[in-house]
């Protein structure tokens, strides 16, 4: 590491150089910069770089390197881990890198690195277009992708790694460099769900596809109700089109017009049934969810872009989640998700979810770094609180989930949902010997782990 006056000066040539700011600790706004999504994470970058462009991108990684420091890349903030800060680290914060390019008649949409969600689905919305999205707004559309990306649209339009067609790259010596099936190939395959560990994406390009209407249905059960509903919703979905997606979910009755206000900060059983079409057809597939005796329902088409903002969490929440992906939801498992679903813990955020998998997630490609693609279910406990009072309760809930549905387990995990849960759990998420690959591509492109903070992937 550089010494002190050395360190100095180098942050403060950059500082003159970036278009963007750059924040040191002694600096009015570091602290404000460096708040992430969870509450939880309290790590004090040496500086943070607020990036306007890809040149400036380029000038922090290559002064991070003059000094020695590890990279941190920020783009929506929202791992659970904290992977976009590092003590010690230069942070290359990519929130000024916002735009979307939207080419309708190739079907495809250019994504700069910093880009959310919401600035995704609302560049694409006006031409009737969307891509799999995840399912709060607020997320980086960056880390999304590079780690797998599901979401509400992926049983019919696959993973959003699967609709990667290009990536534009900062390496960590500071060059550019492009990847895609002919350039790169090797990197281009290790972007799809390796993460963050190559370099800093500035910009991503996706393939996308025709979505004329989008149509919901929310329906909130009392809790006693949870098995029933979750085996009708299992088998709604078993037997419905690629279309068709959603979640049960155990929730605190949220403070909306909708709710009754006898329900308000009580456990409820939530269902959410998605369908990439028109309302009619989805009044169809929902018939048998909608038959349970149930409390408020929200049935209709509405704008994707509208929907993926109905799961988004207000700032400054703590967090802590996990996921396990499953062979298959038989009875018994039911039974055993519900139970542990009435000890959701309330009044919180905190989400207990059963997702479908299936359609084209399993018939995609299956020679990239996603093991969990043939699990047809994946659970997630979704921990989100705001007393620092409940964190020994909601994150000894997660643990309990996640032991409980062990016996169904398949072993795979999707990594963009859980936190810091080993090396094991790494391997877990990329496969065994994809994680032998993605180290060997590891030590071409980034052979002193400058990219560590992450779900890493140490250099071979």
């Amino acid at each position: 590491m550089a010494s002190l006056s050395t360190a100095g000066a180098a942050l403060a040539a950059l500082r003159e150089d970036l278009v963007g700011e750059l924040f040191a600790p002694e600096d009015p706004g570091y602290d404000e910069a460096r708040i992430v999504f969870n509450a939880m994470i309290d790590r004090r970058p040496a500086a943070i770089a607020q990036c306007a462009n890809e040149a400036d991108v380029v000038k922090s990684v290559r002064c991070a390197r003059e000094l020695d420091l590890p990279v941190a890349v920020r783009g929506g903030g929202h791992s659970v881990a904290g992977s976009a800060l590092g003590d010690g680290a230069v942070v290359v914060d990519l929130r000024r890198m916002r735009a979307v390019t939207v080419d309708p008649a190739a079907e495809a949409v250019r994504i700069a690195g910093g880009a959310t969600m919401s600035d995704l689905d609302r560049a694409c919305a006006p031409y009737g277009l969307a891509t799999t999205g995840g399912r709060a707004s607020t997320t980086g559309v960056g880390g999304f992708v590079l780690g797998g990306g599901t979401g509400w649209l992926d049983r019919c339009c696959g993973y959003a790694v699967d609709n990667l067609l290009g990536v534009e790259l900062v390496t960590a010596d500071g060059e550019r460099i492009h990847a895609d099936a002919d350039d790169n190939p090797d990197l281009f395959w290790a972007l799809h769900g390796g993460g963050g560990n190559f370099g800093v994406a500035t910009s991503l390009t996706l393939k996308l596809y025709e979505l004329p209407h989008f149509s919901i249905a929310f329906v909130l059960y009392l809790p006693e109700f949870g098995p029933e509903v979750t085996r009708t919703y299992r088998d709604v979905i078993t037997a419905g089109p690629d279309e068709a997606s959603g979640a049960v979910l155990y929730v605190t009755g949220p403070p909306e017009e909708f709710i009754p206000p006898h329900l308000v900060g009580k456990l409820l059983c939530g269902m959410l049934l998605t369908y990439a079409g028109p309302e009619q057809d989805l009044r169809k597939l929902a018939e048998p969810l909608l038959a349970l005796p149930h409390e408020s329902e929200i049935v209709g088409e509405m704008p994707y872009a509208d929907v993926q903002c109905m799961l988004d969490d207000p700032p400054g929440m703590r967090n802590y989640w996990s996921a396990e992906y499953l062979t298959g939801a038989p009875d018994e498992f039911v039974d055993v998700f519900c139970r542990l679903g009435e000890f959701t813990p309330v009044p919180t955020g905190t989400l207990h979810a059963l997702f479908p998998q299936g359609g084209a997630i399993g018939t995609g490609p299956h020679e990239y770094p996603v093991p969990y693609r043939d699990a047809p279910w994946g659970v997630h406990p979704f921990g989100l609180w705001e007393d620092p009072a409940d964190d020994e309760r909601c994150i000894q809930w997660v643990r309990e989930v996640r032991t409980g549905v062990q016996p169904w387990s398949t072993g795979a995990v999707y990594l963009n949902f859980i936190g810091d849960e080993g090396t094991d759990r790494v391997v877990a998420g990329l496969g065994a010997e994809n994680a032998r690959r993605l180290a060997e591509v590891k030590r071409s492109y980034d052979p002193d782990n400058v990219f560590r903070f992450n779900h890493n992937i140490r250099p071979a």
